[in-house]
C-alpha cells in the first residue's frame, strides 16, 4: 500500500497476521459489495475539522463552488472562525485545497475501531476531504479480509488501512500525543463501555468522538443494576428515558475522561430509532476536570405521579476565584409533595446542555444549503431543527400522555398545553427524542395547576378514584395558577408550521435491532424468522368463528327467562325452551352409582331392585 504516511502501521506488518489486501482470500470467505449513492451520514462535510495545522479548502462533491469555506485547522480555539473563499491573505498565508479521495499529510487521522464490512471508512475516504489515514479496524480475521476487498473495490487502499486487532489494544498504542486519532468512530453491537476509556485516551486534543450505543433497554431503566455496572450511574424507568440514556451516556463520557485530567464538550446527542449517539469533543485541562463534577446531577422521581427533580453533585462558590463544594439536598421530601408517594433515585447524569447549537446550526446551513447531496436530508432537516428548538439548559421532559393520564383525565391538545405554560410566563419546547414531550422550564407545581385548570374543563367523576391515588390527591387541591388555554401563534413550533419530517415512523414491521450474527448468514436468519412466526401468539387461543360462539351459547338456559325478567325474547344470545324429558334423562341418568351431587328422588317414585 503505497503513499501510507508515517506513523500508522502497515497491514502487512500487523502482528495478529492479517495479510494484506492484495493476497488471495480464500473462496470460503463471502465478499460483499456495498454499493453507495448519496452520503447517508448525518453530518455534511467541512463542518467539523477544526483540528491541525494551517488552513484547507474543503472542495465537497456535489456543491458549488461558490459554497466552498475555508476552514481554519489551527491549534487555537479562538482563531477557528470561517472565512469565505477570495478573503484579503497574504500570498504565502493563502489556503491549499483539499479534495475528496486525495491524502492531505497535515489533515485528520481517523479510526473506526469496530469496522465490520469497512462500509463507514470507505465512505470516509469517498466523500470527507483532508484525510491524512482511515484505520478500518476489527478482532475479526474474516471481517478485515472482507474489508480489504471492499477497499479494493472502492479504490481508497491509498486513505483506508485495514487493521486486525482488539480495538481496545489498539486505541492503548496510540495515547502518545503525537501519535492520537483526530476522529475515533465506536459503533459496537450492544454497548460501548468495555472501549470507552482507551477511547478518551486515544483521542487528540480537542479530537472528535462519536460512541454509538444500541443497548436501549438498559439505559431505558429496564435493568439498573446492569446500567451501574457499564455506565456507573442507575437508569429509571421514565417517560424521559430516551434523554436520560443520552446524558447517562456523557456522564459515562466525561468520568472516564476525568481519570486522565481531560473531559468532554458534547456537540449532538441524538435518539433515533432503537440507537442513542453521541458526538463529543475531548479536551486537557485540570481546572476544567475540577469543574465535571458540578456538570453531574442525580435525579429524584416520584413513583406515581412522574415528578422530577435535578439534584447537582457539586456547586461552584465565588466569583472570581471559583471553589466547589459538596451541594446540599435533598431536594424533596421523603414523600412527593403532590401526590404522597415516595421518590426513586436515579444518576448521576450529564446535566449540562447535550448539544451545541452554533455547531448543529452550522449542519443544518449546510444540509439545506444542499439538500440533494443526502437521501436523508428531509430527516436530517427535521430532527436538526427541532434539537435548536429544545431549551439547552432544561434537563428531561414530560410527556402529555402522562400527565394525563396521572390524573385520569383527557389529554390536551399540544398546542393548548404549550400555550398555558407561555401564558404563565414560562418556556417550553419539544424534543427530539420524543414526539409528545413536554420540556419546560416551569416548577412541577405550575405544571400540575395547570393540569387541575384542564380537568376543571374536562371533568373526572371523582367518586371512582381511590383516596390513596396520585389522581385524587393531586385534584384535592385547588389551583393557585389560573391557566389560559387560548391558543398562541408562537406556541406552534417553527419546525411543525414548516411540515418537516421530525419523528419518522418505523419504515416496516418488526422495526428494530436484529439478532447477533450468527453461522449461517441469510438462510440462519430466515430459519429464525420463520420460527419466530410459528411460535408468535402460541400461548393465546384462535379466535372462534362468531357463528361456533352463537350455537355454544344457545345449549345454555337463560337464567333471567327463568326468572321471568329477560326482555330480550328471540334476540337473546341464550336458550330460552324448557328441558325436555328425554334431555333430563340424559343430564341425570340413573343407571350410574349414586354421588353426593345428585338429587335425591321425588315424592311418589317408586324405588329399589327390580323397579326401571
Amino acid at each position: 500500500m503505497e503513499g501510507q504516511p508515517q506513523g500508522l502501521p502497515n497491514p502487512a506488518e500487523m502482528e495478529n497476521g492479517t495479510k494484506p489486501c492484495g493476497e488471495e482470500r480464500p473462496s470460503e470467505i463471502q465478499e460483499t459489495t456495498v454499493t453507495e449513492g448519496a452520503a447517508k451520514i448525518a453530518f455534511p462535510t467541512g463542518v467539523w475539522g477544526q483540528r491541525g495545522r494551517g488552513q484547507w479548502n474543503f472542495k465537497v462533491p456535489g456543491e458549488k463552488d461558490v459554497q466552498k469555506v475555508v476552514v481554519d485547522l489551527s491549534e487555537q480555539e479562538e482563531e477557528k472562525a470561517e472565512m469565505k473563499e477570495g478573503a484579503n491573505l497574504a500570498p504565502g498565508d493563502q489556503p491549499r485545497t483539499a479534495a475528496v479521495g486525495e491524502i492531505c499529510e497535515e489533515g485528520l487521522r481517523v479510526l473506526e475501531g469496530l469496522a465490520a464490512s469497512g462500509l463507514r471508512s470507505i465512505r470516509f475516504a469517498r466523500e470527507v476531504p483532508g484525510l491524512q489515514s482511515v484505520v478500518a479496524n476489527d478482532a475479526s480475521a474474516r471481517a478485515v479480509d472482507l474489508i480489504c476487498r471492499n477497499v479494493q473495490l472502492n479504490g481508497v487502499a491509498h486513505l483506508v488501512h485495514p487493521r486486525q486487532a482488539d480495538a481496545r489494544m489498539l486505541m492503548y498504542q496510540h495515547q502518545k500525543v503525537s501519535e492520537r486519532f483526530d476522529v475515533i468512530d465506536l459503533d459496537p453491537y450492544g454497548s460501548p463501555a468495555p472501549f470507552l476509556d482507551a477511547a478518551v485516551q486515544a483521542v487528540s486534543e480537542g479530537g472528535l468522538l462519536c460512541v454509538t450505543c444500541t443497548d436501549m433497554a438498559v439505559l431505558a431503566g429496564n435493568s439498573g443494576e446492569t446500567c451501574y455496572s457499564k455506565y456507573g450511574a442507575m437508569a429509571l424507568k421514565s417517560r424521559a428515558c430516551h434523554e436520560m440514556a443520552l446524558r447517562i451516556v456523557l456522564h459515562s463520557l466525561d468520568l472516564r475522561a476525568n481519570c486522565y485530567q481531560r473531559f468532554v464538550v458534547p456537540l449532538l446527542s441524538i435518539s433515533a430509532d432503537f440507537y442513542v449517539r453521541v458526538f463529543v469533543r475531548v479536551f486537557t485541562g485540570q481546572a476544567k476536570v475540577k469543574a465535571s463534577a458540578s456538570k453531574q446531577a442525580l435525579v429524584f422521581q416520584c413513583v406515581g405521579c412522574g415528578t422530577f427533580h435535578l439534584q447537582q453533585s457539586w456547586q461552584s462558590v465565588g466569583s472570581r476565584w471559583v471553589k466547589f463544594s459538596a451541594a446540599c439536598g435533598p431536594p424533596v421530601a421523603p414523600e412527593c409533595e403532590h401526590c404522597g408517594q415516595r421518590h426513586q433515585l436515579g444518576g448521576p447524569l450529564w446535566a449540562e446542555p447535550i448539544h451545541d447549537l452554533d455547531f448543529v446550526g452550522r449542519v443544518l446551513e449546510a444540509v439545506s444549503t444542499n439538500p440533494g447531496r443526502f437521501h436523508t436530508s428531509e430527516r436530517i432537516r427535521g430532527v436538526l431543527s427541532v434539537i435548536t428548538e429544545e431549551l439547552p439548559d432544561v434537563p428531561l421532559y414530560y410527556t402529555l400522555d402522562q400527565l394525563s393520564s396521572t390524573i385520569h383525565c383527557s389529554t390536551p391538545s399540544l398546542l393548548q398545553l404549550r400555550s398555558a405554560l407561555l401564558h404563565a410566563g414560562f418556556q417550553v419546547s419539544l424534543s427530539h427524542a420524543c414526539k409528545n414531550a413536554v420540556k419546560t422550564d416551569a416548577p412541577s407545581s405550575a405544571l400540575w395547576d395547570i393540569m387541575r385548570c384542564w380537568e376543571k374543563e374536562c371533568p373526572v367523576k371523582r367518586e371512582r378514584l381511590s383516596e390513596t391515588s396520585p389522581a385524587f390527591r393531586i385534584l384535592s387541591v385547588e389551583p393557585r395558577l389560573q391557566a389560559n388555554f387560548t391558543i398562541r401563534d408562537d406556541a406552534n413550533p417553527s419546525s411543525r408550521q414548516r411540515g418537516l419530517k421530525r419523528f419518522q415512523a418505523n419504515p416496516e414491521a418488526n422495526w428494530g435491532p436484529r439478532p447477533r450474527a450468527r453461522p449461517g448468514g441469510k438462510a440462519a436468519g430466515e430459519a429464525m424468522e420463520e420460527r419466530r412466526r410459528l411460535h408468535q401468539n402460541k400461548r393465546k387461543e384462535p379466535a372462534e368463528d362468531p357463528v361456533q360462539r352463537a350455537a355454544r351459547l344457545k345449549t345454555f338456559p337463560c337464567k333471567r327467562f327463568k326468572e321471568g325478567t329477560c326482555q330480550r325474547g328471540d334476540e337473546c344470545c341464550y336458550s330460552h325452551s324448557s328441558p325436555t324429558p328425554e334431555d333430563a334423562a340424559e343430564a341425570t341418568p340413573n343407571d350410574g352409582p349414586k354421588t353426593p351431587y345428585q338429587n335425591p328422588p321425588g315424592p311418589g317414585v317408586a324405588t329399589g331392585p327390580g323397579v326401571d
